[in-house]
């Protein structure tokens, strides 16, 4: 029997196979928010969601380390996961695009901290920024969550590089 190596071995394959194996994966498509300034707010679509612990309540999403919009969610104490319904792919959409304002012409309320929670989304998760770990290129978010709510709803999924609805409850 051979003994294990104590360090990864390097890869057998590119990126491009690799991001194709990842894209077999079907995940569930989520908005994060949270606030820019004053009167301000920030957005982004994300499928990199997912809970960690029932006690205490914590979820876990990941950002590009290169992502303009990392200052912001690294340095606030607050933001929300807003987990998307199968009717909102045009929010999916909007929130991964390069528009300016994200939020104009989107409906939403604010949480108790402030920060946009989108209105029709199947659940929603605001959490307190408990910790962040650099990890290859992304850095993952711990987020604790102090509140939250759901419906439901038929969720928005991606799988295989495109927007699927499901009818499955």
């Amino acid at each position: 029997m051979l003994n294990p190596p104590s360090t990864a071995l390097p890869p057998d394959f590119d990126s491009r196979h690799f991001r194709h194996a990842l894209s077999q994966f079907a995940t569930g498509i989520t908005v994060i928010t949270t606030r820019l300034n004053e009167d301000k707010f920030l957005g982004l679509t994300a499928s990199s969601f997912n809970s960690v612990s029932l006690d205490p309540p914590l979820v876990i999403w990941s950002l590009g380390d290169r992502a303009q919009s990392m200052p912001v969610f690294a340095n606030n104490s607050h933001y929300v996961v807003n987990v998307l319904a199968a009717d909102q792919k045009h929010l999916a959409e909007r929130f991964a695009s390069r528009v300016e304002d994200r939020f104009e012409g989107v409906e939403f309320t604010l949480s108790r901290t402030g920060l946009p929670i989108l209105t029709g989304a199947s659940a929603w998760f605001e959490c307190f920024n408990r910790s962040r770990y650099p990890e290859g290129d992304h850095v993952i978010f711990v987020g604790e969550v102090e509140q939250c709510a759901s419906k439901n709803q038929a969720p928005l999924v991606f799988h295989h590089g495109q927007f699927l609805t499901s009818t499955a409850l």
